[in-house]
């Protein structure tokens, strides 16, 4: 799906109005240069995002959470644009946490009401295979329901597979997977000394909500704070980490070939050692 496809969409307003987000020119003659050359360097095949900065891009517009939250949701979808512009397979998106399902009933009932919103847009701008990660068996029904909708309707569309990261928690992951592992094993007539005489790294990631996928390579956080948030902890062993400043809805695609740059410019050694030899 193209940028200029992705304005074709109708927006969700703010006040009546179109806002900021959701709404991303085609690249001019300069900037699909640089388009072009980030696709000849080293880009992510995963890219994770901790979307974050809604509530307070909000605030200092004298909007409310919501329509930060559907601010927030309008920038994903430009963002998928801009990866499909540069043929990153694949983005997780971590959009509703297990933290978050606690949040009073008033803003939660805004946040599932927006996410669902943005599960029909998704599909409509037809930008790649949506998949969920995390418990989906903690979320509302409705949710559910709609989440499962998006699955079906995309899953044979080439381009961006979408993860959506909803009733997630990375330690509730690592629980859920070794509970597995170990009623597997049960199943399986495995004592739990066989089992630990045979666990391995293996074991666990066949088990994750992401199995089958390959770690991300990139974190994306904005809205300047600098911690993962128990976000893919399992997953992001060896991934680069960008932080920066922009709450979400004011992040632009120049600041996602800032950190594409920044990526490509990385040396990644996964806890090797350095030839320093080889460096002189």
């Amino acid at each position: 799906m193209s940028a200029t496809n992705t304005a074709m969409i109708p927006v969700i307003t703010v006040h009546g109005i179109a806002a900021e987000p959701g709404v991303t020119p085609a690249p001019s003659v300069y900037e699909r240069s640089l388009i072009d050359s980030l696709a000849a360097q080293s880009l992510p095949e995963h890219i994770g995002v901790l979307v974050d900065g809604n509530r307070r891009w909000a605030a200092q517009r004298g909007l409310s959470t919501r329509e930060g939250h559907a601010a927030g949701a309008e920038r994903i979808i430009d963002f998928l644009g801009w990866c499909t512009e540069l043929n990153i397979p694949r983005v997780t998106l971590y959009m509703l946490s297990t933290e978050n399902l606690k949040r009073p009933a008033g803003e939660l009932s805004g946040l599932i009401s927006v996410i669902d919103e943005f599960l029909n847009r998704l599909v409509a701008s037809r930008v790649g295979p949506v998949n969920a990660v995390g418990n989906i068996a903690m979320l509302p029904q409705s949710l559910r329901a709609t989440l499962e909708q998006a699955i079906t309707a995309t899953s044979t569309l080439p381009g961006v597979q979408v993860n959506i990261a909803v009733g997630y928690g990375g330690r509730q992951e690592i629980a859920d997977a070794v509970r597995e592992l170990l009623r597997d094993a049960a199943a399986a007539g495995t004592s739990v000394q066989e089992l630990a005489a045979s666990l391995s790294v293996t074991d666990i990631n066949q088990r994750l909500y992401t199995r089958g996928m390959p770690d991300p390579d990139l974190l994306i956080r904005t809205s300047g704070e600098q911690r993962i948030s128990n976000y893919l902890l399992w997953q992001m062993a060896y991934a680069e980490m960008m932080f920066v400043d922009t709450p979400w809805p004011a992040f632009d695609r120049e600041e996602l070939w800032g950190c594409l740059e920044e990526f490509a410019g990385r040396e990644r050694r996964f806890g090797g050692a350095v030839d320093r030899v080889a460096q002189a």
